[in-house]
């Protein structure tokens, strides 16, 4: 007999919500801080620990900022997707075909932000200099990878899933 858990489904719908809030108001702070370093560079960059570097670096930080606010919609992808397959699971049928899409387009979602942390770190590294180093705490993670790879997968398998319990279901 399968167990029903909606006190956690519940509080996994209040955490995405909550999270696509925060998404939202990330990106708009860092979208004021963008415009707030085209109009004052001098005080943001002193702000953001770059007082005296030089303009690569600040094109740098610019630069990061953009893929910041690229990031934005793409979390927000991952996160309704997510929203609509516990929404599925809520309702008492998740496999269904329209989740394994939601799957794979998560993943394609998580392989495009590893891609930005990835150039996030190129850029860290190619503009910071000693006196004004970029420290964003970048680190190869091959366990994100394999995330990616895994969600992929996952999509794959839930979509032979679906389609057998469709077959399944015509025949009976």
């Amino acid at each position: 007999m399968t167990r029903s858990y909606p006190d956690t489904l519940a509080l996994s719908r209040r955490v995405l919500r909550f999270l696509s809030v925060l998404n939202l108001l990330t990106g708009a702070f860092i979208l004021v801080l963008l415009i707030a370093s085209l109009v004052s560079e001098a005080w943001v960059m002193k702000a953001l620990g770059a007082g005296q570097g030089s303009s690569t670096v600040f094109m740098g930080m610019r630069l990061i900022m953009v893929i910041g606010l690229a990031g934005v919609p793409v979390v927000r992808l991952v996160l309704t997707r997510l929203l609509a397959i516990v929404d599925t699971v809520r309702e008492g049928d998740p496999f269904v075909v329209a989740n394994a899409a939601r799957l794979q387009q998560i993943a394609w979602a998580v392989l495009a932000l590893e891609l930005m942390h990835l150039a996030v770190g190129i850029i860290a590294a190619a503009v910071s200099t000693v006196s004004v180093p970029l420290n964003f705490g970048w680190g190869f993670s091959v366990t994100r990878w394999l995330a990616v790879l895994l969600l992929f997968v996952l999509a794959r398998v839930f979509e032979q899933g679906a389609r057998m319990r469709e077959e399944l279901e015509g025949t009976v």
